[in-house]
């Protein structure tokens, strides 16, 4: 790892030589290049004089200073920068140590390596480390670096010092007009919320990568070996879910481990709606018991079954009113007075059923015996 920057640390009357390293690799990010698309060649920046027109080389190029609103630009040399009072070029100045929770990240720029510059460096460079980690706290100065003095924090990491070049308090935007106002937030909502952030674990640093970086690298292997681009399949929903609360349930089961699977194959309206089980379950009553009159219905010899079946309900409202202990009682009592009548309508119909066949007999023999007293007459004379 190449250096970019020498100074030290000054840590009271404590100075540490220290060399810079880039803690952070950009390179690796996808970037492209302008090109000219009827030949595929590049296009070159030249920099050009807005006075004569002519291209500037590189040589010739300078460094100007012009004010906010002010079409003025005044020239500044490398003379005049190294003339300025500046006490933190080439040393990190240490202002005061602070607890890392009162540094705002939106102040966070960039972040660099220190490494000890020298073996005299080396046991004041280990001390500094140890100190700020065991006192759990992070160091805040003023560094000067390529020309401009910034704030930086330097904190204790994986057995190295790191620094993090921080923007100055006027260089962060106030967040006025951003943030909404006041939102009615239901408890059940931010329970749930809370429920889904413990669910979702912790994360692990090595399954992070650049999936459009990859997805550019395949594009390109396929442009070079000629082959048709797939499209990309589209990983956005088509519902879209109005429920807030729902949509928190179905991501606290996908985070537990029930999947996207399942969180799409249930309903979107996850409370469920009171009364809606009982009449289901009054349907599919009302379902078998139109199945078993119909049965009836069709089987023979069971005519007494439906009328026993329509009088039921007549008595069970009778005999609700006399029972005062639930439902139960009134259903048993009506069934026994319909069971009841069903057995003396059946013994009814025997009993009448008995006599008209007596009194059939006896007109029969009565026909007879008025038949033989004729033949007898009809004999004698």
């Amino acid at each position: 790892m190449r250096s970019i920057w020498n100074g030290s640390i000054s840590f009271g009357l404590v100075t540490i030589p220290v060399k810079t390293y880039s803690a952070t690799d950009r390179t690796s990010s996808v970037s492209f290049v302008r090109i000219h698309e009827k030949d595929g060649a590049q296009i070159q920046y030249r920099k050009i004089c807005e006075l004569d027109g002519e291209e500037v080389p590189n040589e010739e190029v300078g460094k100007g200073y012009q004010a906010p609103g002010d079409d003025t630009v005044v020239p500044i040399t490398d003379d005049d920068l190294s003339r300025l009072p500046m006490p933190t070029a080439k040393t990190l100045s240490i202002l005061s140590f602070a607890d890392p929770d009162e540094i705002d990240p939106l102040q966070m720029d960039k972040a660099y390596y220190l490494g000890p510059n020298g073996a005299a460096a080396t046991k004041p460079y280990a001390l500094l480390r140890e100190a700020l980690e065991d006192h759990r706290k992070v160091a805040i100065g003023k560094v000067a670096m390529r020309g401009r003095e910034s704030l930086a924090m330097l904190r204790a990491h994986d057995g190295a010092l790191v620094m993090h070049t921080l923007l100055w308090p006027d260089q962060i935007r106030p967040v006025t007009g951003v943030a909404p106002d006041d939102v009615e937030l239901r408890e059940n909502e931010l329970t749930l919320a809370e429920t889904l952030m413990d669910s979702l674990g912790e994360l692990d640093p090595a399954e992070l990568h650049d999936d459009y970086r990859e997805a550019v690298e395949e594009l390109v292997a396929a442009k070079l070996e000629g082959e048709p681009v797939a499209p990309a399949a589209s990983s956005t929903s088509g519902a879209q879910v109005i429920d807030l609360t729902a949509a928190l349930e179905k991501s606290v089961r996908a985070a537990r481990g029930g999947g996207e699977a399942d969180a799409e194959a249930e309903s979107a309206s996850v409370t469920p709606i009171r009364g809606r089980k009982t009449a289901k379950k009054g349907e599919a009553e009302r379902g078998a018991a139109k199945k078993s009159g119909t049965a009836a219905k069709k089987a023979p010899g069971k005519k007494t079954a439906p009328a026993a079946a329509k009088k039921a309900p007549a008595k069970k409202t009778a005999a609700a009113p006399k029972t005062a202990g639930g439902r139960a009682k009134g259903t048993s009592t009506a069934k026994k007075t319909a069971a009841a009548g069903t057995s003396r309508k059946s013994t009814a119909t025997k009993t009448t059923s008995k006599s008209a066949a007596k009194k059939t007999a006896a007109k029969k023999t009565v026909a007879k015996k008025t038949a033989a007293k004729k033949t007898s007459k009809r004999s004698s004379a």
